[in-house]
């Protein structure tokens, strides 16, 4: 199964220095997503992150980086939104719903099945979709290795979430909230964090 990690949606001091030490560690792919923010810092950004792991970046808006840093390929969150015009290479969806599936998949390189799990315990955010409705999506061959569980995904729920058949999950807020970006420095209990999450992915 594919550990992926989305990138918070704000920049902050350490984040190269901590998203270049998850993908050491064996991320396989990032993807950046800094929704209404100015291509130029994501450029910064990039710059700041040895060049081997680009190969394993993806990019969600400012797909014009993919080609000029030697990204992995666009990601499009709407289900409903074309791709760039022009375009032909890498790209990865966002579903919102198991009947989007079918469709997503047959050019996609793998898809995100968003708010699979609990988001925010909170709010009280439940997932969108029962476990029988998961099982009968994976029975009817629409979860599959190409499919990546997003949202509300932990520590505690991962070994399920592969149960289910997913092909992958995709980690947000489970490592994030373990690093303020206001009052820390030091990433280690992130990092503890990340490594534990690889050994059940794994």
């Amino acid at each position: 199964m594919k550990l992926i990690l989305m990138t918070k949606p704000t920049f902050f001091v350490e984040e190269d220095k901590i998203l270049s030490n998850l993908l050491e560690e064996g991320m396989d792919f990032l993807h950046v997503y800094k929704p209404d923010s100015s291509p130029v810092f994501t450029e910064r950004l990039l710059s700041l992150i040895p060049e081997e792991y680009y190969k394993k970046m993806v990019v969600h808006g400012h797909y014009y980086l993919k080609d000029e840093y030697g990204l992995r390929g666009i990601h499009v969150d709407d289900p409903s939104v074309s791709l760039p015009q022009g375009y032909n290479g890498k790209f990865s969806r966002t579903c919102t719903a198991i009947d989007q599936l079918k469709e997503a998949k047959k050019k996609s390189e793998y898809v995100f099945l968003k708010h699979v799990a609990t988001e925010n315990s909170e709010t009280g955010r439940k997932g969108d979709f029962t476990t029988e409705e998961l099982i009968d999506a994976r029975k009817q061959g629409l979860i599959d290795k190409h499919v990546y569980a997003l949202g509300g995904l932990n520590i505690d729920n991962i070994k399920e979430i592969k149960q289910l058949g997913f092909g992958g999950v995709v980690i947000c807020g489970d490592i994030w909230k373990r690093f303020d970006i206001h009052k820390q420095q030091d990433y280690k209990d992130l990092l503890n964090h990340f490594v534990k999450i690889k050994k059940i992915v794994d």
